[in-house]
This record gives C-alpha cells, sequence and structure tokens, in this order.
C-alpha cells in the first residue's frame, strides 16, 4: 500500500483564530496568556480511497484542553481487517512547541519530545526492546509530519491560513508564492520541508453534490497534493488529491 505524507502543527490561539474567522497568527488572549476552556475543534474520519476502491478510514478528534492542543487518529483497514493497526497522538502548548507526539501500531512505537531545544525520537522496535534514539537539529516549533494522517494536513492548513493570510472584505488573500515549513517525518526518521500555496476557489462535485471549497497545494520535493477546504466550515478539509498515487480522501 502507498505511504501518505502528513503535515502538523496546532496552537490553542491558531486554532481558535480560524475557527471563528479571524486568520491571525496570534490572538489576544494568547498575547496575554490566557487560555480558552476545553473544547472540540474537529472530530470524524476520512475515507482514503485508491483507484475508487477505499482502502483505509481514518477516524480522528482535535481537541483543545486548557491551553494544550491534542491530535488524536486512528487507521483502519478497509475490508476484513478488524481492529485499529495505527493510532497517533500530539502534544502542543499554547506557543505551538511540542510538548509529545507518539506513534504506534501495536508491535512498534515512536515518540517525539524536545530536548535542549531541539528534537528527540526514540524508536521502540518492540514493547519490550530497548528504545533507539536519534536527535534532529531542529527547534521545537517544527511541525511534525508523519505518514498516513491526513488530519495533520488539515492542522498545517490552518497554520498557514493563520499566518500567512487575512480576510479583507469577505475574501481571502494570502502571501504571495509559496510558504516554506520545516517538518519532521516520524516513521522515516527523516527531516525534510514542505511548502503550501493559496490557488484559490473552486467548484466541485463531492459525493454527487457541487460544493465550492477553497484549494491549498501541498508540495514537496518528492510529492505534490491538492487540498480543499470548507471556508464555512471552519476551514475543515474535505478532500485531498494525490493524483500520483491514484489516491483521493474524502471526508465521511
Amino acid at each position: 500500500m502507498s505511504r501518505w505524507l502528513a503535515s502538523t502543527s496546532v496552537v490553542t490561539a491558531l486554532v481558535a483564530a480560524v475557527s471563528a474567522g479571524m486568520l491571525s497568527a496570534r490572538t489576544s488572549e494568547a498575547q496575554s496568556g490566557k487560555t480558552a476552556a476545553s473544547q472540540m475543534v474537529d472530530s470524524g474520519s476520512f475515507g482514503v480511497m485508491v483507484r475508487g476502491q477505499r482502502v483505509m478510514t481514518e477516524s480522528f478528534t482535535v481537541l483543545e484542553d486548557k491551553g494544550i492542543s491534542r491530535v488524536n487518529s486512528q487507521l483502519q483497514e478497509a475490508g476484513n481487517s478488524p481492529g485499529i493497526h495505527q493510532k497517533s497522538e500530539l502534544e502542543m502548548n499554547p506557543g505551538g512547541e511540542l510538548i509529545r507526539y507518539d506513534w504506534s501500531d501495536g508491535s512498534g512505537s515512536l515518540l517525539v519530545t524536545p530536548k535542549d531545544e531541539f528534537l528527540l525520537e526514540k524508536i521502540s522496535a518492540s514493547p519490550s526492546a530497548k528504545p533507539a534514539e536519534q536527535p534532529f537539529l531542529m527547534p521545537n516549533t517544527s511541525a511534525i509530519l508523519d505518514n498516513n494522517f491526513f488530519i495533520q494536513r488539515e492542522i498545517l492548513a490552518w497554520r498557514y491560513l493563520a499566518t500567512n493570510c487575512k480576510s479583507d472584505n469577505g475574501n481571502l488573500k494570502c502571501q504571495q508564492g509559496p510558504v516554506e515549513f520545516g517538518v519532521l517525518v516520524p516513521q522515516d526518521r527523516t527531516s525534510m520541508r514542505v511548502r503550501m500555496e493559496l490557488v484559490g476557489r473552486e467548484k466541485l462535485m463531492i459525493r454527487g453534490a457541487e460544493r465550492e471549497l477553497l484549494r491549498l497545494n501541498l508540495t514537496g520535493e518528492a510529492f505534490s497534493w491538492a487540498l480543499w477546504l470548507d471556508d464555512k466550515d471552519h476551514f475543515k478539509v474535505v478532500r485531498v488529491l494525490i493524483p500520483d498515487d491514484n489516491t483521493e480522501v474524502l471526508r465521511d
């Protein structure tokens, strides 16, 4: 099965700003140190289709609780493969700094945490194995990019919109040209740079109904994706298209 790259970074103030339609990098609450009450920012599932056939379902939640942002995701293969095959949890503080990132597939596991203002990944091949360590000279505000978790793409899109765009008389205007983000891909044990750029509004058919959505392009050295977000519903990702892999992702 193909592996998909996902991007993630969410800040309490950032999510609140985008969800409220106020596209700014920091809100007055964040600047004053105040935090919002616990709230569910997003939850649901994505269906992953390869050549039109559903191969996987991702179930997710994005929660803000006492200033901590938590993004949880679980992956399950379609067909006759019951149970959860992969899960991840990402936690960050109100300043966008990583607290921890966990991933497991039932046998092996990964843990990424800050260490001396940089990042340290611990890799366990089995529950009883001693973890191997790999440091990354990246700041603890870097986005976590991991494979297969599409909700993390939504989080990166929120970050891009909140830090590079603004509303002008009801129209969204963003910095011209792509914006680069430094990211870590824990499952691949590597870092890279990705670019995100606003394309504009597009009309497309989603499950037989025409919808007008906001399109963003997410690109890297070896991949190119298109993301469509509903700016009338808190900028939630509705569709992701990965042409090179004949893959389409749709919100259920």
